[in-house]
């Protein structure tokens, strides 16, 4: 551990790491509140292996056809957005469906993205850094692109609070008070969607889902409200990701898998303690 300290006040780039783990930790502790409280675990999976497809769209275009504009993270965001769309349209117009859209859009997302990482000369290891992450890797673009997205997704998630609370707790009580509850859940799905793109740079594309809910499932085990829940899963994610950097750096464990392992561990601990 005192290796670790000693690194983050001499490296640049692990003070960069440790500020992109506290900003996507505090995405993932509000919409990892209302992924866990409406039980949408599995869209969220679906969603996170989707974006590989668009990871590997934008590179593609970027080496094949020299297109800059798209970054990686944005056509991870593009990607990951348009199947939160997909989901959620089809759960709410044709729910006998939804596992099978699920599961299509879980797999095709991630066929497609081999498909454009196969045709794009070279080997990219940033990309494939994508699938289990890389925090380490982070760079100045991507950081500030997280802190937008960061903005985005809180700013949206607190501001339309009530909405989903509506939405997470009481569908058809929320539809009788007049709210508009499939563009809420919509709405929903695509800031879980962002969030995911957030933590994909942290985590991967695997292992998102388990730094997603695993904060909010321990958050809820002694949180009250929901605004709590969110507070609470908020700091435990920085120590997760904090504590994942520190814990991996000595040994050269992997960053991300390390925080996963953390985040089971205080999860079952908190299992023992509140049950």
């Amino acid at each position: 551990m005192s290796e670790f300290i000693r690194a983050l006040f001499e490296h640049p780039f692990l003070q960069m790491s440790v500020a992109t783990g506290v900003l996507a930790s505090v995405a993932c502790g509000v919409i990892g509140t209302y992924v866990v409280t409406r039980r949408i675990s599995y869209i969220a999976g679906a969603i996170s292996h989707s974006v590989l497809g668009g990871l590997g769209a934008a590179r593609y275009l970027e080496v094949v056809h020299g297109w800059t504009l798209l970054t990686p993270l944005g056509g991870a965001a593009i990607a990951a957005v348009l199947s939160a769309l997909i989901i959620g349209v089809v759960s709410l117009r044709a729910k006998q469906r939804e596992d099978t859209v699920i599961g299509a859009i879980w797999a095709v997302g991630m066929a497609v993205g081999i498909l454009f990482i196969a045709k794009t000369p070279g080997y990219d290891k940033d990309l494939m850094s994508y699938l289990f992450g890389n925090i380490l890797l982070v760079t100045q673009e991507d950081l500030w692109l997280i802190v937008c997205l960061d903005l985005l997704v809180v700013a949206t998630g607190l501001l339309f609070y009530n909405k989903f609370l509506a939405v997470c707790f009481d569908e058809e009580f929320a539809r009788l008070r007049g709210i508009r509850v499939d563009f809420y859940y919509l709405l929903l799905l695509c800031l879980t969607a962002l969030t995911v793109v957030v933590l994909v740079r942290v985590v991967g594309i695997i292992l998102v889902i388990a730094l997603l809910t695993l904060p909010a499932a321990t958050a809820g085990q002694f949180s009250r409200t929901m605004l709590r829940m969110m507070a609470w899963a908020t700091a435990i994610c920085i120590f997760m990701t904090t504590g994942g950097l520190a814990l991996s750096y000595g040994p050269g464990l992997p960053a991300g898998a390390t925080m996963i392992v953390l985040a089971a561990a205080v999860y079952l601990a908190s299992l023992l303690i509140w049950r």
